[in-house]
Parts: structure tokens; C-alpha cells; sequence
């Protein structure tokens, strides 16, 4: 399973760049992998289907090799507790994360300008069902993203950081160009690493944290997530 993020059609960095999307299925089904699943649930306010037609990727079904799309709502949910968290104590996951045997996470590099910054740990939210993120934003979202992350366990995430956002977000912003893509096998790592990277341009907004205390970044650490 690759989940991109595609919480709206708005292009690079707000979205996944598709040739990007495109070169890591080829290298996925290069690796291995019998069949590769693109899932996505975009934000609430949207249509996923028509979000994923405007950035072509219903196209990677027509691959030689092919991979699957996937929408999120269209699919079935069942209700999962998280008994070590504080602030979500249950969460309604997809059904279809139980057929994957691999999960590579896709997030891009940018602020948010409820969440402060969105990388690894904030892509988890497409896996709620929609109904649930209204309340999802509405108090201590940080640390109810890092709980979310409890229920997870990606096995490598590549953040495209060619481009990102250093203020605003997530769907437009003052763009910087790092020209980096990074990989690694831990949300919390990767996502500390985005912040210093965002945090080297003037005019960002995330001037003056430490990235490990980013309240995401620091919910995470303290409830185990790697």
C-alpha cells in the first residue's frame, strides 16, 4: 500500500507530484511487489475521486504493471480503540489496510496552519473516516495525530521535499526550494528532519522550535512511535 497526499488537487507541494507517484510504484513493482494499492481519502469538504482524476492518478491503473487506486471512503471502516492514548481513544480505520503486507507513506514537506507542519505523522489522518476529523481539529489536534500514529506501522516513508511550504499551508504557501528527498523507516525522525529544513528559510513560520517539541513530534516521542 502507497498512501500519497492528495488532501486536495492543489499542485506541488500542496499535493503529490504524479511523476513522482509514479517513479516509486515502478520502483516498488521493480523491488518485488505483486501489486501495489494507492489508497487516499481527501479532506472532508472534497470529492477523493475527483480529486484524484485531476491529478491523474487513476492513470497509474493503466500502467503496464498497473497499479490499484483506491478511495477510502468508498470502502468499509471498522471501529478501533487506542488504549494507550489521552486524547483519541478510538478511531475508525479502513478495512482495507488489513490486506497490504507493506505500507510506504508518501507525505510532502509543508506548514499547516492548524497543525503547525505536516509530514509522516499528520498523512495518518486520510485514515480516519471523515466524519471523525471534525472533531479531530477542533482541540489538541497535534497530539491526537501522533495517537492515530499507534494504530499505523508504515514500513519505509520517502518525503518529497524537492519543494515545501515554510508558512501557511498545507494547500498554498511561500514555497522554498530544499531540492532533497528523504527516506526513512521513522515517522519521528523524518518528521524532525522536515522541520530543520523548513525551519532555514526566512519567513517560516515554525522559527524558534525545537523540533522535538513540536507538540506532534512530542506526543509521538512520549508514547513510544518510532
Amino acid at each position: 500500500m502507497v498512501k500519497p497526499n492528495f488532501n486536495t488537487a492543489d499542485p506541488y507541494p500542496a499535493s503529490t507530484d504524479f511523476d513522482f507517484l509514479k517513479t516509486v510504484v515502478e520502483l516498488v513493482y521493480e523491488a518485488g511487489a505483486k501489486l501495489v494499492m494507492i489508497c487516499e481519502s481527501s479532506t472532508m469538504t472534497l470529492n477523493t475521486k475527483k480529486v484524484l482524476q485531476q491529478c491523474r492518478v487513476f492513470e497509474l491503473q493503466d500502467l503496464t504493471i498497473g497499479a490499484r487506486v483506491y478511495v477510502l471512503e468508498e470502502g468499509k471502516w471498522t471501529k478501533k480503540e487506542i488504549p494507550e492514548a489521552k486524547y483519541l481513544k478510538t478511531v475508525a480505520l479502513p478495512d482495507i489496510l488489513q490486506r497490504s503486507d507493506k505500507l510506504i507513506l508518501l507525505p510532502c514537506l509543508k506548514t499547516h496552519f492548524l497543525a503547525q507542519y505536516s509530514g509522516a505523522l499528520k498523512l495518518a489522518v486520510a485514515f480516519m473516516k471523515p466524519r471523525q476529523r471534525v472533531s479531530l481539529h477542533l482541540k489538541n489536534i497535534q497530539e491526537k495525530i501522533a495517537e492515530l500514529n499507534l494504530l499505523l506501522h508504515p514500513d519505509l516513508i520517502i518525503m518529497d521535499a524537492r519543494k515545501c511550504f515554510i508558512n501557511k499551508g498545507p494547500s498554498d504557501g511561500q514555497i522554498a526550494e530544499p531540492n532533497l528527498i528523504l527516506a526513512s523507516t521513522s515517522r519521528v525522525a523524518i518528521d524532525i528532519e522536515g522541520v530543520k529544513i523548513i525551519q532555514r528559510y526566512k519567513g517560516n513560520s515554525l522559527k524558534g522550535i525545537e523540533p522535538a517539541q513540536l507538540p506532534q513530534i512530542k506526543r509521538a516521542i512520549e508514547i513510544g512511535i518510532s
